[in-house]
């Protein structure tokens, strides 16, 4: 196992967990926000796992997800813009949460949470399916272009996934102003 890369990934892993709990929580006012808890419970435990298995068996694959530093500047515009879109969708979820404004019921929640662990499943079987899927566009040596399994239906599964996932996000907070906010 290489050591450094374990320890670049829990830090990593841990700083996304204090990242999140703060722009969920603080904003909420409480630790008592159950779609909070949720959601980091339906985030991070996968993220976690998908992470053990990376390490393990494609240690280059966990490296290459690691490395979020884009080299074109058009990817740094969008990757930036994301990050701003995350920390407004989180911050207002809290906050949706504190001040009552308008809250989705349990069972809608409820159902988000399922579609979401779904969409990690997805996700989880495009990395599996393909051993170069960098964050950042690049082209290796021996790579080819994969056709069979999700690549067989859809050209990027990822994106799918990723959306689903961003999409099912605010709901599972239980917040429509943050859903408006990540579907920007």
């Amino acid at each position: 196992m290489n050591t450094k890369l374990f320890f670049e990934a829990v830090i990593k892993f841990l700083l996304g967990i204090v990242l999140v709990g703060t722009l969920i929580f603080l904003p909420a006012g409480t630790f008592l926000f159950f779609n909070g808890w949720l959601l980091m419970k339906i985030l991070f435990v996968p993220m976690f796992i998908a992470g053990i298995i990376m390490m393990f068996k494609n240690p280059d694959l966990l490296k290459s997800r690691l490395n979020a530093k884009e080299k074109q500047k058009e990817q740094s515009v969008i990757v930036a813009s994301s990050g701003v879109m995350f920390l407004a969708g989180f911050i207002v979820a809290g906050l949706n949460f504190r001040f009552k404004w308008f809250i989705l019921p349990r069972s809608i929640t409820i159902v988000a949470a399922v579609v979401f662990l779904l969409a990690y499943l997805i996700y989880a079987e495009v990395l599996r399916e393909n051993a170069y899927l960098s964050r950042t566009i690049e082209v290796k040596e021996n790579q080819r272009v994969i056709d069979t399994g999700l690549y067989g239906i859809v050209r990027h599964p990822m994106y799918t996934a990723t959306i689903l996932l961003f999409l099912t996000m605010p709901i599972v907070l239980g917040s429509l102003y943050s859903f408006v906010i990540f579907l920007a």
